[in-house]
Order: C-alpha cells, then structure tokens, then sequence
C-alpha cells in the first residue's frame, strides 16, 4: 500500500516526507493507522549518527488497527492502540515479566532498521527504505508492529495522550513507580526536566513524594513546579546544586534520578543522595566518570533502568487510569504539531522550546 513517511535519507539529515510502499502485514505483524505519534530525544539522537540509510524512526505511535496477520490474536481490525517497544515473549526475562531486558536484546528488535530477517517492508519507488524502529517506525501514515508493542487502550482515549506513553511517559513514570517505588513521604530529585524526568515528577507526586527538579530551561522548571514539585533549581545559578538538594530534602534525598546521562550530573546526584540513598540512571551515555568511594562510603545503589522497567501491556493501562484519575496530567507536557511540520517539531524540541511535541495524523 502507498503512505506518506518521515524519511531521514542521510546522518544528521531533516525528515522529509516521502511516498513509499508498505508491505502487508506478514503472519505476526499488526498494520496500524497512525493517529499521533510523539517524538522522543531518541529519535532526534539516533538520527545523528545512523548507519543504514535512507531511515523512518518513530517509537512513540497511536493509531487503529487496520489489518493484522493469521498469527495475532490479541488485537483485532478496529482497534485503538498505543505502540511501544517491541520483546521476543519467550526468552527468561520475557516469561519472567522483565520484558524490558528481553534477551533478544535492543538491538536486534528495537534498533536494527530490519525485522529480524533483514528484510524491511518499505520501500521507495523500488528500493529498500529501512524502518522497523521499535517494531514500529511510526513517522508515517501506517506503520507494521507486533504483538508484543501493540496495547489496546479505550477508543476513546486521545491519541496525543496516548503517544508518549509508549516511550517517555512510560521511562519516568515507570522508574518511580516500577523500580524506586518509594514510599510517600520520601524525597527525590530529578536531574533533567523534559518528557522522561517531568513523568517521573508526575508520578512521584502522584505518590505524596516530595520532589526537587533540576534543569537550566526556566520553562521546564515551571513545569516542574506546576506539577507538585517542592523546588526547581537552575544549576547554573547554583552554586553547588548537591548542597541546595541536601538543604532542600533534609539529610539528602532517599532517591535520585538522572536522566541527563552525564558525568558532572551524575556526580552531583551521588553527592546530593542521603546514606545509602539509590540513583536510577535513565539517560543514554557512552561512558560517565564518578567517585566510587563516594558511592561505597555512602552505600549508594545505581540502578540502570530501561523504559521503565514496565511491560507495556500492564503498565500503559496503569497510565492512563492514573491520567483519568487527575494524577499523571501528560497534557501538560505535549505541544501539538501536524505532521507536516515534523521538522519544525523536531528543531523545537532539540532547542528546549518544547517538551513532548506530537505529531498529528488525520
């Protein structure tokens, strides 16, 4: 079938949309319409340094079903679903409920550009365009998922809202209530104030924690603070951000997140933690220096953390029972653009001038 798609055609390059060909859906693919479609830092990083080229990204889709192969059967034409990241099902992390950590591992799933055979099921006027990011690529009109990425949510359900569950909305939310879970009462801070620490504030809050965000950009501060956070801080203006976090949250806060995934910041997270306190590492980083006699005299545990540790299938239902309950207001983070201005929505969120912008598709 024709669609319109988001092309990157070089390292670094614009997204520009093109006309391609979309396969049908082979016996365990999903084929769903596009209603919106967040993007995430991701997409905006990866697209800097990739290899396999031309490419459509895009992991934060919404749509409706419109066909699905002989082998699926836990969603139907008709259906309204939130797409997320894709796993095997049968692997020991998988049965083991830690889809997250799916042993066929990122890369070969998530961030190959193929399916798993090497093929790809778009292409432009004959030739390959590779895709399948996150078993989805959703910049586009129509994207081929699975399974184990598509969640039926209610019909009724905005597709804005529903978008940047699948990725970002579902890391930070996910980190505090999957991995940290603290008890109410506890304290955090949150190192980095765009989509993925703004929900980890959100859900924090959501469980009577008391929270500090730290962040250069005023307006996410704001946010921040609009959110239930207790301070913002600039660490720019600050002399020494650990000390303002320890003079915040008395003795230090019991938990810290980091989403930055810098050296200096992680650092200052280590040293603004109370004894014993734990750091959950969000952020994407090739490598981070630290002092680890700080981390062993303080007894600190780190924690990696990938999409929060959820199983979408579970986790984006908790989601959205949590927006309907007034306690995770994702509007407050999404700027809308059309489709058509993908560019323009990738160019303002890269410069901070919005949070979470998401695409929309008639």
């Amino acid at each position: 079938m024709r669609i319109q798609a988001a092309v990157v055609e070089s390292r670094g390059g614009p997204f520009t949309i093109r006309n391609l060909d979309l396969e049908e859906p082979r016996p365990d693919e999903v084929l769903v319409k596009i209603t919106a479609a967040g993007i995430c830092h991701t997409d905006l990083s990866t697209r800097a340094f990739w290899p396999r080229l031309p490419m459509v990204f895009g992991h934060e889709g919404a749509g409706i079903v419109e066909a699905v192969g002989e082998q699926v059967t836990t969603v139907a034409p008709g259906d309204t679903v939130c797409l997320s990241y894709r796993s095997c099902g049968t692997c020991g992390q998988c049965a083991s409920g830690r889809t997250a950590y799916c042993d066929a591992g990122i890369t070969a799933l998530n961030a190959s550009g193929t399916r798993t055979d090497g093929s790809t099921g778009l292409t432009l006027m004959g030739e390959g365009v590779y895709g399948n990011f996150f078993g989805q690529s959703s910049f586009a009109t129509h994207a081929l998922a699975y399974e184990s990425n598509c969640v039926k949510i209610p019909a009724d359900f905005s597709p804005t809202l529903a978008a940047p569950l699948g990725c970002g909305v579902q890391t930070g939310a996910g980190t505090v209530l999957n991995v940290l879970q603290p008890a109410a009462g506890s304290s955090l801070v949150v190192f980095g104030a765009g989509a993925v620490g703004l929900s980890a504030v959100m859900a924090a809050v959501a469980e009577d924690c008391a929270v500090v965000a730290v962040d250069p950009i005023a307006s996410r501060r704001s946010v921040a603070r609009d959110l239930g956070a207790v301070a913002a801080l600039d660490p720019a203006e600050v002399p020494d951000v650990a000390a303002a976090v320890r003079d915040i949250a008395s003795d230090g806060p019991h938990y810290a997140i980091d989403t930055t995934g810098r050296s200096a910041v992680i650092s200052q997270a280590i040293a603004a933690l109370r004894q014993r306190g734990t750091l959950a590492l969000v952020g994407i980083g090739k490598s981070a220096e630290f002092d680890i006699m700080t981390v062993m005299a303080k007894g600190i545990q780190l924690r990696g953390v990938i999409e929060g540790d959820a199983v979408p299938q579970s986790f984006i239902p908790q989601l959205i029972k949590l927006y309907e309950q007034g306690r995770l207001p994702v509007e407050k983070l999404i700027t809308t653009f059309p489709f058509s201005d993908i560019e323009e929505a990738a160019r303002a969120a890269a410069a901070g001038e919005v949070i979470k912008p998401v695409l929309t598709l008639s």
